[in-house]
């Protein structure tokens, strides 16, 4: 049994976690062997997350004046939270991926940009593309009328050359 001072030092390291991580997501794992939990463990280090088994008393008491407070609230059983600062996207992949092939690991909430979320926008996030592939599409989209306007202009010039050309040929110019 933990001490108390154990525990608040806890709660504390929690709390700075929960305040310094905008994107998080709480699940249950009853049942879950040790394998399994080291094989979860593993997938969220991969997407470049952390992860923590919380009691729920000690989760809601760090959570306390924050958004989170919300989602932790009326917890009930075996809780974990999985938290980044980078990309979300990444991370709700990689835990839905997870959950399809271990069914007694399942959604309980989450918190994406200091908002939080139900399940079902869990798997909306974890559908949409990767961080990097949004960038890339955007700026595509934003290069594109800059790459089409350099198109016709060097078409224009290369059109009056054409034509001069042709008309060289056909001697209809004489030098």
């Amino acid at each position: 049994m933990k001490k108390k001072a154990d525990k608040i030092k806890d709660a504390e390291a929690l709390r700075q976690e929960v305040i310094a991580s905008p994107h998080m997501f709480v699940a249950g794992f009853e049942k879950l062997t040790v394998a399994q939990d080291y094989e979860l463990r593993k997938t969220i280090k991969g997407a470049g997350a952390d992860y923590r088994v919380v009691k729920n008393t000690i989760a809601l008491k760090a959570a306390a004046g924050t958004e989170a407070e919300k989602m932790l609230k009326g917890m009930k059983g075996m809780t974990s939270i999985a938290f980044t600062k980078g990309d979300p996207v990444g991370l709700a992949k990689a835990l839905t991926a997870y959950a399809k092939t271990h069914p007694v690991f399942v959604f309980k909430a989450g918190m994406v940009e200091g908002r939080v979320i139900d399940i079902k926008a869990i798997n909306d996030i974890a559908s949409m593309p990767p961080r990097e592939e949004i960038l890339a599409k955007l700026l595509y989209m934003l290069n594109a009328p800059a790459q089409r306007l350099v198109t016709a202009i060097n078409g224009s010039g290369r059109n009056v050359a054409a034509v001069i050309d042709q008309a060289v040929q056909a001697n209809k110019f004489s030098s």
